[in-house]
C-alpha cells in the first residue's frame, strides 16, 4: 500500500481528482486529493510559492504518511518537486503529469518564451491574480463538452505570486526516483510528442521513467481511468 497525495495544476483544486481517486482506492491505496492555498475552496487564503510547497510538506505530516507518491499536474509540479525534497524517507515516488518541474532559482513563468512577462502583465491588471481562461482554451484537449465545462466551473483565479516566485532546491531533481507523464494528442508535431528541456535532462537518471498518454493536458478528466492505472504501476516501480 502506498499514499497518493495528489495536486491538480493551476486554477484546480481537490475537486479535480474526482474519477481519478475511485480507481486508485479500490486498489487498496490511501488516496489524498488535496487544495492549494488560494483555490477552489481554499480562496482568499494569501499563498505564494513557497506557501503551495508548504501544503504539499504540512499535509503529509499532518497525516503522518508514509510510502508516500506525491502527484503534481501542470504547474503544480514546481512545489510537487520542491515537497518531495522535503518529505525525506517519507518519499515512494514523484509523478509529474503533463508539469512543469521546478528548477532551483527559476519561477513557473521564467521559462516561458517571453520570461513570463505575458503574465506578469496579466497578473497586473487581475488584481495579482492569473484569471480565469476561456472554454475555448480547453479545444482539442481530448476534452468532451461537459468535461470543458466542469472545468470551467469548478477553477478560480490562480494566485500570481506563486507563478512568479523562485523554486528552490537543494539537490539535482534527477535523485529523486521519479515518472513522468508527457500527454501528448495524437497526430501532434514532432516537438510537442517530446519532453522539454528541463524534463529531458532529468530524464537521463536511472531513477527517472517516461510514460505517454495519447490525450491532452488534462487526463483526470480526458482520461481517468488511463492515468490512474499509469499511478498504480508508478507506484510499484
Amino acid at each position: 500500500m502506498v499514499n497518493f497525495v495528489l495536486v491538480a495544476g493551476a486554477r484546480l483544486g481537490a475537486w479535480a481528482w474526482g474519477e481519478v481517486v475511485p480507481y486508485l482506492r479500490a486498489a487498496g491505496h490511501g488516496v489524498y486529493p488535496l487544495t492549494l492555498s488560494g483555490l477552489a475552496d481554499k480562496r482568499g487564503v494569501p499563498a505564494g510559492q513557497a506557501t503551495h510547497v508548504q501544503d504539499i510538506v504540512a499535509e503529509v505530516e499532518r497525516q503522518d504518511l508514509r510510502e508516500v507518491v506525491l502527484v503534481g499536474h501542470s504547474y503544480s509540479g514546481i512545489p510537487v518537486g520542491q515537497a518531495a525534497e522535503r518529505i525525506g524517507d517519507r518519499l515512494a515516488r514523484v509523478v509529474f503529469v503533463d508539469a512543469s518541474v521546478p528548477t532551483d532559482g527559476e519561477s513557473f513563468v521564467s521559462a516561458w518564451p517571453d520570461g513570463g512577462a505575458a503574465v506578469e502583465a496579466s497578473l497586473a491588471e487581475n488584481g495579482g491574480f492569473w484569471p480565469l481562461p476561456s472554454a475555448a482554451h480547453y479545444d482539442g484537449e481530448g476534452l468532451t463538452d461537459e468535461q470543458i465545462a466542469r472545468l470551467v466551473r469548478g477553477s478560480t483565479p490562480h494566485p500570481g505570486a506563486t507563478l512568479t516566485e523562485p523554486a528552490v532546491l537543494t539537490g539535482p531533481l534527477g535523485e529523486l526516483p521519479a515518472t513522468y507523464v508527457l500527454c501528448v494528442m495524437p497526430g501532434a508535431e514532432p516537438d510537442d510528442a517530446e519532453p522539454d528541456e528541463s524534463v529531458a535532462e532529468s530524464l537521463n537518471s536511472k531513477r527517472w521513467q517516461l510514460v505517454r498518454m495519447a490525450t491532452g493536458h488534462w487526463p483526470m478528466f480526458s482520461k481517468p481511468r488511463d492515468l490512474a492505472q499509469i499511478l498504480l504501476n508508478a507506484a510499484v516501480q
